[in-house]
């Protein structure tokens, strides 16, 4: 069987939604699919205004910088258990059952969540939800991989990442309609169950993945499937294909079910695409964004901006772009290549970074002074540790004081003219408010603030149309069909266990180096992801799924990315004989 890469232009982004007339079934398995992708996002995206409220009702929550990052961070950890577990259930069980079993945790943890009464059952909650978001985020694309045409395979499962940032986008409007309402936090995380409910009835009348339904024994109904998913004159050699790919797995192993972890490794295609799959999906999470998605309201703050409606308001716009990004990038995956689409993304990234590197710098360092006689307006509530020192203050020395923490409750007359230092607590806040003035416990104020929020801006548009998608989409394609749902487990669990160290982390590093030199680290590390994909990466555009482990087995490190890379494909019989080291 000779072949190649073939052509995808703007035909695959038109034919991906003509979908709605043409086959509508494909439409709706791609979509009913990618509401998984819907919960990931509404969680990212929820947490970030949630925990604002969450410290204003429980005051050991704003005290402990360590107890924010537990609230945001055992989801996370529940989601590196619900990965690592899904790749199992997904070849054990199928991906339909694994969807349906991630509905159910997800449903779960919204109403431990919304009926909370103590930051203890909270983080319970956040822990269902994890389970739940890590089983549905490798599940996801995958289904959808399995049951798409090659040709808009990137598009469609491309919709999983427009979900994903569809749900952030929602999680942000919703955050900000109930910033008024009684429950604030209660609301903004019991919604979350309703995405979960809707998956669980649809998913509950669709059809298992073809490519499971045939690697389990269950030729005739994988068959019926792909009928329903392929036009007639293409059914008959994906079926084909797909024949040869299982039995040539069969004739290696003499059985279709032995898998292990030494078989992984040695494995030289399963190896290849373990580097570029499990890399990518590090790199994803260390080049910062779930910093920006879990505390991007708090990143505002941090940047100058007082008010919680307000953080929230200018957060919206991150997150309205990482949506905006994510449609882009249906139209350019099966256009340019998930590679170019990849180089394009890291270097805005890395532009991004450096631009807010440098405005958070100079907010540390022109932020307004301490003055005794604001301070002695408010006699009985100045902060003990300015009374104690006889030097200077500014702002943010008065922000960084602590037994007990201190506030900087900004001039009447201009926020940036010198304020006062004061002990930080609700009464004392009040007091700055009734006299019309500002209150700042996060960040000071800045005429810097808008370009931080700029920077944000474009670190958005140019992370979401490459890194944030790409990855998830040469996961769920990259690796060959027996080893497919449990390699994916281990990238997505990777993707987890990053994402944990830097949402654990973030907060931390921002007190102890400041916002500056934690937003330097990420762009170091994005120059670092740069190269990692100019060596590693493959160009998977166009191929169909079983023909991406002939590709790998005879892959080559491309400096020249520009340059398309003829691939002449091997009969699956031919590459099982060469597939060990």
């Amino acid at each position: 069987m000779e072949g190649g890469v073939p052509d995808s232009d703007t035909s695959a982004f038109k034919e991906c939604f003509s979908l709605a007339w043409t086959n509508p079934f494909v439409l709706r398995l791609a979509f009913s699919a990618g509401i998984g992708g819907l919960l990931f996002g509404y969680d990212t995206g929820v947490i970030s205004g949630a925990l604002l409220y969450i410290r204003d009702d429980f005051s050991e929550v704003d005290r402990k910088t360590w107890l924010q990052e537990s609230i945001v961070s055992t989801a996370i950890a529940g989601a590196i258990i619900g990965a690592a577990v899904g790749g199992w259930v997904n070849d054990r069980f199928g991906r339909k059952i694994s969807l349906l079993v991630a509905d159910f945790l997800f449903f779960i943890g919204a109403v431990v969540m919304a009926t909370a009464n103590s930051p203890k059952l909270l983080i319970l909650g956040r822990v269902f939800v994890g389970l739940g978001v890590g089983m549905a985020s490798m599940t996801s694309p995958l289904y959808i991989s399995e049951a798409s045409p090659a040709k808009i395979r990137g598009a469609l499962v491309s919709t999983n990442g427009f979900l994903i940032t569809g749900g952030q986008f929602l999680s942000y409007l919703i955050n900000l309609a109930f910033t008024k309402a009684p429950g604030t936090w209660r609301w903004m995380l019991g919604i979350a169950g309703v995405p979960a409910l809707l998956q669980f009835i649809l998913m509950a009348y669709l059809p298992e993945s073809p490519r499971w339904l045939y690697r389990k024994g269950k030729e005739e109904e994988a068959v019926a499937i792909l009928h329903k998913i392929y036009p007639s004159d293409e059914v008959g050699n994906e079926i084909q294909e797909l024949k040869e790919s299982v039995e040539a797995e069969i004739r290696e192993e003499g059985t279709s079910e032995k898998i292990n972890l030494l078989k992984l490794i040695k494995t030289k295609t399963v190896r290849r695409g373990l580097i570029a799959g499990v890399g990518l999906q590090i790199f994803q999470q260390f080049v910062g964004i779930n910093t920006v998605m879990y505390y991007s309201p708090t990143i505002v703050q941090l940047a100058g901006f007082a008010s919680n409606r307000v953080a929230l308001a200018l957060s919206l716009i991150t997150s309205g772009l990482n949506a905006l990004g994510s449609i882009v990038s249906i139209y350019f995956i099966d256009r340019t290549g998930r590679k170019k689409l990849l180089i394009f993304s890291l270097c805005g990234v890395i532009l991004s970074l450096g631009v807010l590197s440098a405005v958070f710098h100079q907010t540390s360092i022109h932020s307004p002074i301490i003055s005794k006689v604001e301070s002695s307006h408010f006699a009985n509530s100045t902060c003990p540790a300015f009374q104690s020192v006889s030097t200077n203050w500014d702002c943010m020395k008065c922000l960084k004081a602590s037994s007990p923490s201190c506030g900087f409750c900004a001039s009447s007359i201009n926020k940036l003219y010198p304020g006062a230092c004061l002990e930080s607590n609700d009464n004392v806040k009040e007091e700055c408010h009734k006299e019309g003035r500002l209150w700042y416990t996060k960040g000071c104020p800045s005429k810097f603030g808008w370009i931080a929020v700029v920077g944000l801006a474009l670190y958005i548009i140019f992370f979401s149309p490459g890194m944030g998608t790409v990855p998830w989409i040469v996961n769920s394609e990259i690796y060959p069909l027996r080893f497919r749902g449990i390699c994916g487990g281990i990238a997505a669990t990777a993707n987890w266990i990053s994402n944990l160290i830097v949402a654990q982390s973030f907060l931390t590093l921002t007190q102890s180096i400041g916002t500056s030199m934690t937003f330097l680290i990420f762009g170091v590390i994005s120059v670092a992801a740069l190269f990692f994909v100019l060596i590693c990466v493959p160009e998977t555009k166009g191929l169909p799924i079983e023909e991406v482990e002939n590709m790998l087995e005879r892959r080559v490190l491309q400096f020249k990315f520009w340059k398309k890379m003829s691939v002449k494909t091997k009969h699956p019989a031919e590459v099982q004989k060469n597939s060990d080291v």
